[in-house]
């Protein structure tokens, strides 16, 4: 995997003092499939990582929970809450998947590769 960070400037001179930084990133998605490059906004990127950092603590307190034999119904509430929140962050991560990624890969001429693995992804990830 290669991370690089740059930052792109507006077009008019009004917005060039407004920098966004993006972190672009090149992976692969399995044997066989293609290599393409994602680019996201380093601050997206910096919320994502923040929820899930929150996460993590979160369930760390579960396990302080279980640990200490708490009542069931309170462990249950809890793990209800990491679930929820899980589901907000992977929210996030498809709706900017489908407005960056796959924009960019129309653009590109490669959507239905994309999309095959954005379906190949959500198969994975629904129940």
């Amino acid at each position: 995997m290669i991370n690089e960070t740059f930052s792109v400037s507006g077009k008019d001179e009004a917005s060039l003092s407004q920098d966004v930084n993006y972190t672009h990133i090149a992976h692969s998605h399995g044997e066989g499939q293609s290599t393409h490059h994602h680019v996201h906004d380093e601050d997206s990127l910096r919320r994502i990582v923040n929820r899930l950092s929150r996460i993590e603590g979160h369930i760390r307190g579960v396990k302080t929970m279980v640990q200490e034999s708490r009542p069931c119904p309170d462990v249950l509430v809890q793990i209800a809450a990491v679930r929820g929140a899980l589901d907000r962050v992977a929210r996030i991560i498809l709706d900017e998947h489908l407005t960056e990624c796959i924009a960019r890969a129309a653009e590109e001429g490669n959507i239905e590769a994309e999309i095959e693995e954005l379906k190949a992804a959500l198969d994975r990830f629904l129940p």
